[in-house]
């Protein structure tokens, strides 16, 4: 939904060569490993039946339906149009530019589902009269947040697991009026691992501190037709706190599925072409250079799950063993939309070497026997379908996904590698019920079913799980939430009651615990000793 074409095809690509992958991330995919050996921790299986995340607002916008579902918060919220300024204003800049690029909704049409014309779509501010003359390139702003998070394990051993600040940056604009541009970056440090002494070095080089390309692209229009070149987010899925349908983005798993979607997303360097044709819409991607899940070192607070060795045996976990890049290894996709009659489904189909690693197995004899594993990833393949529907004081929306190739760990200490293909179909169906006035009640059941099941695999043949969301707004000021998703199959259950204060323009301060219950190997079991209360400070601009 943007519009680019070219006007001065060298300034386009002397941008293009600034945006380079140059984060650890993309770095790591050359098909090396990272080290050496790393001792024992908790892991998870590369692919769970299902993939939370924590819960934001769920969209209601046509933006959701052409994969542009995160929904801002009050802080991100553009402001008023304003007269011209100088672009060295920052903050006051005008907002509309945002929403050309996704990062802000249009305001809602008062007389149509349907966007009233194509300046409408896009988000494109009306022309200036009696605006000078605009040079060949133009910058329309600088936004961003700087937040701070606290958080505190209090389960035995007590300790501080989170002490981050993290400052997020980014910058638009355009060469011409069909030719826009976007740089972003975000640096993160975690001072956990300066002042304690908790979890092992590996672990703090790896967490301490990071600088993390997010969204460095090229839109280019062309007729009815959209082209964005660059690291951009792809967002396919329509749900609350589930990232189902949403199979293109890679995720920063290292604190788990606590973060915002905008955090918790990794961009991808990716070439997108987009259709737009009345109520039809077309999208078709490569990625020629993949990123993947960042699951962090053995020994992190949510390093993911592996089986316990056998009794007698020791485990090491071998650097994670990223694809090469190749033409082979490259990502794949097509994805159809259309709204009619105030249905907005869609339908895609996805070929990738899959974000999420499995690990893999080997038993080494000697005087210690020990349980080799190392995460790798797997060619797979992707076919689902979403849909919403807005019946005024109820929306409904679903997602459906059937993966093809995908490997699971196995209990059987006698496999080869430890692991088997399996294909799954994940679907998810949720209500969101607003008519209760300042209070918001979204509640979704969601199952994983196994074709040909093996009986060796940690997941039974059909998981089921269930989530309930309540938010409800005191006042402009202040409002509670509380998330709770759980497991039908296993009994275990993650708790995330918060309250929010909205302290004053720009600024956001928050109290929240997360609550895991259950045993392993349970998707939110495993955490059990990772409850924690937290606090977080934000200031957007």
């Amino acid at each position: 939904m943007r519009n680019r074409t070219s006007s001065s095809l060298l300034g386009c690509l002397a941008l293009a060569c600034t945006t380079l992958p140059v984060s650890a991330a993309d770095n790591a995919a050359n098909g090396t490993e990272r080290g050496g050996l790393a001792v024992s921790g908790r892991a998870s299986p590369s692919s769970e039946g299902f993939l939370l995340a924590a819960a934001d607002a769920l969209p209601t916008r046509r933006d959701a339906l052409f994969g542009d579902d995160e929904s801002p918060g009050e802080d991100d919220a553009p402001e008023k149009q304003e007269p011209e300024v100088p672009a060295s204003r920052g903050a006051d800049a005008p907002a509309s530019r945002d929403a050309l690029f996704a990062d802000e909704p249009p305001a809602k049409p008062t007389t149509s589902a349907s966007p009233a014309g194509r300046d409408a779509l896009f988000g494109d501010p009306p022309a200036r009269p009696q605006a000078p003359p605009e040079p060949s390139s133009r910058v329309a702003g600088f936004r961003g947040f700087i937040q701070n998070v606290m958080a505190y394990d209090w389960p035995k051993p007590q300790h501080w697991s989170e002490m981050m600040t993290r400052a997020d940056v980014s910058a638009q604009g355009d060469f011409s009026s069909n030719v826009k541009w976007k740089l972003g970056v975000r640096v993160d440090y975690d001072a956990t691992y300066t002042f304690t002494d908790f979890y092992p070095q590996a672990v703090a080089d790896n967490q301490r501190f990071n600088i993390l390309l997010r969204e460095n692209y090229l839109d280019i229009s062309a007729g009815d037709w959209d082209f964005r070149l660059g690291r951009q987010q792809i967002v396919w899925g329509e749900m609350v706190g589930l990232l189902f349908g949403d199979v293109v983005s890679a995720k920063d798993m290292r604190q788990f599925i606590l973060p915002e979607f905008e955090i918790l997303r990794i961009p991808q360097w990716a070439a997108r072409a987009e259709y737009f044709k009345d109520d039809f819409h077309a999208e078709l991607i490569w990625i020629p250079i993949a990123s993947y899940d960042n699951i962090g070192k053995p020994g992190s607070e949510f390093y993911v799950y592996t089986l316990p060795p056998p009794p007698g045996f020791g485990t090491t976990f071998r650097n994670e063993k990223f694809p090469t890049r190749s033409l082979a290894n490259t990502n794949y996709g097509l994805r159809l939309s259309v709204l009619k009659d105030g249905w907005d489904v869609a339908a895609f189909a996805y070929s990738s070497m899959s974000v999420a690693p499995t690990f893999y197995r080997e038993i080494v004899a000697g005087p210690q026997p020990t349980v080799v594993y190392q995460a790798r990833h797997d060619r797979i393949q992707q076919f689902g379908s979403t849909l919403a529907k807005d019946f005024g004081s109820v929306v409904l929306k679903a997602e459906a996904v059937y993966t093809r190739g995908l490997n699971y760990q196995v209990t059987d200490p006698g496999d080869a590698d430890g692991v088997v293909p399996q294909n799954t179909l994940t679907w998810v169906l949720g209500l969101d019920f607003t008519e209760f006035a300042d209070t918001r009640i979204n509640t979704q059941i969601f199952q994983s079913h196994f074709f040909n099941h093996n009986p060796d695999i940690i997941q039974s043949t059909n998981e089921y799980g269930y989530s309930l969301l309540v938010n409800h707004k005191f006042s402009d000021k202040f409002e509670a939430e509380a998330l709770w998703i759980a497991s039908l199959n296993r009994t275990d259950w993650m708790l995330r009651p918060r309250v929010t204060w909205n302290l004053e323009k720009n600024w956001r301060f928050a109290l929240g615990v997360d609550i895991f219950n259950g045993s392993p190997p349970g998707y939110f079991g495993r955490y059990d000793a990772k409850d924690r209360v937290y606090s977080e400070l934000r200031y957007s601009f």
